[in-house]
């Protein structure tokens, strides 16, 4: 089974709905480095990570700077891109070989006008990433890096064991040298 359908399966879809939402998405497996969205170039997709990490990074200053990073058993977007249908300010490619379920917008609109439960699905991840973005912009600006840290610690502790050292110090606004010092503290 693939992790979509247990996923959908979990929060509640059975039946004609359940199989109407897993013919949207469809299957896409990664190599390491591939590109799933580039700078410039519009997104046309959201999915859910069945394996592998996928890196969200934007080049500056001739470094690449780690936004997020997307695990297994979670919702990946270029939200901005693909909600506005306008070229992406970012890129974002596999760090390690895996797949995703990708749904076009073109799907995932008429799941959301066949199935009222989805539209609220929708709807509410739609929330939840706004939210997430609100608090991460509101972290960078308002706390230090230790802070950040340890408040990555407390929500969500998984992330600390699965990202490299590089990309999670890029994401908290730090050098991997620095996380380094930062973690030798905390500990």
């Amino acid at each position: 089974m693939r992790k979509v359908e247990h996923y959908f399966k979990s929060i509640g879809f059975a039946g004609d709905d359940l199989e109407k939402i897993l013919d949207a998405f469809e299957l896409q497996a990664f190599k390491k480095n591939d590109f799933i969205v580039e700078e410039g170039k519009t997104s046309r997709y959201i999915g859910f990570v069945e394996s592998g990490m996928f890196q969200y990074y934007v080049i500056k200053d001739g470094e690449e700077r780690t936004s997020y990073v997307s695990i297994e058993n979670t919702f990946f977007a270029s939200v901005l891109s693909f909600i506005s249908e306008t070229p992406a300010l970012e890129n974002i490619k596999a760090l390690v070989d895996g797949s995703i379920s990708m749904i076009s917008k073109p799907r995932l609109k008429k799941l959301v006008q066949e199935i009222p439960a989805f539209k609220d699905f929708y709807i509410g991840l739609l929330e939840a990433t706004v939210c997430g973005i609100d608090a991460s912009r509101h972290d960078l600006i308002v706390l230090t890096a230790e802070q950040r840290y340890e408040k990555m610690l407390l929500k969500e502790p998984h992330l600390l064991l699965q990202i490299p050292l590089q990309h999670l110090a890029s994401m908290l606004g730090v050098t991997p040298r620095h996380l380094s010092r930062i973690r030798n503290k905390i500990r």
